[in-house]
């Protein structure tokens, strides 16, 4: 579809999500003879929030007959390519996964399912040695062929840094959009001349600014149903934030390597915890599903609920270092915490993203709500987004089911909601 490149486009968010859009709209416009301002506008810094404390695992057939399968097959092969040979991220790497159950033996000794597992064919090479405390059943998930990880705090400052001055980034809060009529109804009876914003300046009393622009993604998380009110109510887009915990192990002392498995363990009803065990190339061990989890509403997330400050959960601190200690005598003896956090991802009530236009309105778009798996995701999403704005349609990703009027009264509707509020909509993924 032939349209014109827009010469102001600002993204709205700074995380991993926004970033992408950003740097492959730096990419593609690259190859035109338009001059196109690109501008992010990050509330705090970029990768502030969970882009910033996430873990960064990605599978890519996890996501099989599902309508996000392309998302994780298309992210997993881009962050193949993007880490390793466009960006030299040195956090990338593909790992095996084991599925791991609770062990019931409290002495935690000569445990029998590790020293099986030790001596099976299969399951051995892949077995790391800090497994070694009381666990249950034990069996293969992945053998490193489509599971990898990613931390995601470098891939947002690599793109930034390759990008180099194709790409701004201002940092304030959005507080709305300024619109004219425009001339062309069938793109939107509004069309985006420009970005409202309050700098981060700390000075409450300075004035409201504006970014002039022409095109506007919302990419800011779980604080994109602010959306909402800036486009007034021609969307409605419904967010629930799911705060939880997040620990980070040090690399124990007199250890040179710490195997590179990644383990996703059962309910365990002592803690509460389901844990997800991501060993990082620096040597430290990256552990969520701790469990406990906090459902912050659209209402107070419009508010802009835990965006400087999102604290971790102490008691859920604590259950999950005991939790792992349970399975690693090696960290039961030695282990020291390096950092403990928190974050949110964002849901939407049928645990899908919202990407593509808003109604109404030329020149504005939303890129948002990707659950757990928005740093899996983010390349594709990246991309496909880039060619939503450039070119009118992405060719990369069928954009339908993610349509973000699906919960708007009157507009067609998205399919059967799976998700209700306290519900698991997948916490441990």
């Amino acid at each position: 579809m032939s349209m014109s490149i827009p010469k102001h486009i600002v993204v709205v968010g700074g995380g991993i999500q926004g970033t992408s859009v950003a740097y492959h709209l730096s990419k593609q416009i690259k190859s035109t003879t338009t001059t196109t301002k690109i501008t992010i506008l990050e509330s705090k810094e970029p990768a502030s929030a969970a882009s910033g404390k996430g873990g960064g695992f990605m599978a890519r057939s996890w996501g099989d007959g599902s309508p996000t399968q392309r998302l994780h097959e298309l992210a997993f092969d881009m962050y193949e390519e993007m880490a390793s040979n466009e960006l030299g991220c040195t956090s990338y790497r593909k790992l095996p996964v084991l599925s791991v159950s609770p062990g019931y033996n409290k002495s935690k000794k000569n445990s029998s399912s590790i020293n099986q597992a030790r001596t099976d064919q299969t399951l051995g090479p892949i077995m790391p040695s800090w497994l070694d405390g009381n666990v249950g059943r034990i069996s293969p998930l992945g053998y490193g062929d489509d599971t990898a990880q990613i931390t995601p705090k470098e891939f947002v400052e690599k793109m930034l840094e390759t990008a180099g001055d194709k790409i701004q980034v201002v940092l304030g809060t959005c507080t709305g959009v300024e619109t004219t009529e425009n001339d062309d109804v069938s793109e939107g009876c509004q069309k985006i001349t420009g970005v409202k914003y309050q700098p981060r300046s700390g000075d409450d009393e300075e004035e409201e600014q504006l970014l002039p622009a022409d095109a506007v993604i919302v990419s800011a998380g779980p604080w994109s149903c602010a959306a909402e009110d800036w486009f007034d109510g021609a969307v409605k887009l419904p967010i629930e934030g799911i705060k939880s915990t997040s620990i980070v192990w040090k690399q124990p002392d007199d250890t040179d390597n710490v195997d590179a498995t990644a383990l996703f363990c059962g309910e365990n009803n002592d803690y509460g915890t389901h844990l997800e065990v991501y060993p990082r190339p620096d040597g430290t061990i990256y552990i969520c599903g701790i469990g406990g989890s906090d459902y912050i509403p659209t209402s107070e997330l419009k508010e802009g609920a835990f965006r400087e400050v999102c604290n971790a959960n102490e008691a859920r601190v604590t259950a999950a270092s005991k939790s792992f200690q349970d399975m690693s005598s090696l960290y039961e003896k030695v282990g020291e915490l390096d950092r403990v956090q928190a974050c949110m991802r964002p849901c939407a009530p049928d645990a899908m993203p919202y990407m593509g236009k808003i109604p109404g309105f030329d020149g504005a778009y939303i890129n948002a709500a990707h659950n757990c798996w928005g740093i899996a995701w983010a390349p594709a999403c990246g991309k496909a987004m880039a060619e939503l704005v450039l070119e009118g349609k992405s060719t990369s990703i069928n954009l339908d089911p993610f349509d973000p009027a699906r919960f708007t009264p009157g507009a067609k509707r998205g399919g059967r909601g799976r998700k209700r509020r306290g519900m698991n909509v997948g916490e441990q993924w």
